[in-house]
């Protein structure tokens, strides 16, 4: 039997019927998951939870995709000097 993928977004969601009151139960039966795997990713959730305060995280996220893209130039044009040299010598 292949396993499912839950995405982030909606394990957040599900968790947060059961926290609004909804039964964990019939969320459960509803999604068809089991009971501890919605409790785990319940504690997951509130683990993290003080991470959505932090102002930190999503400046240094930002930070971390603009230096990823200017690395990302940097490989394409290093491989497109090396096609060149390469060319020349052939």
């Amino acid at each position: 039997m292949k396993r499912r993928q839950w995405d982030s977004k909606t394990k957040a969601m599900i968790v947060l019927q059961g926290l609004k009151g909804k039964p964990v139960i019939d969320i459960c039966k509803e999604h068809q998951i089991a009971q501890t795997q919605y409790y785990q990713w319940r504690d997951q959730l509130l683990n993290n939870a003080s991470k959505v305060f932090d102002p930190d995280i999503g400046q240094r996220e930002s930070k971390l995709q603009t230096e990823n893209a200017k690395l990302k130039h940097m490989i394409g044009e290093l491989t497109m000097e090396l096609k060149k040299s390469e060319d020349t010598w052939l």
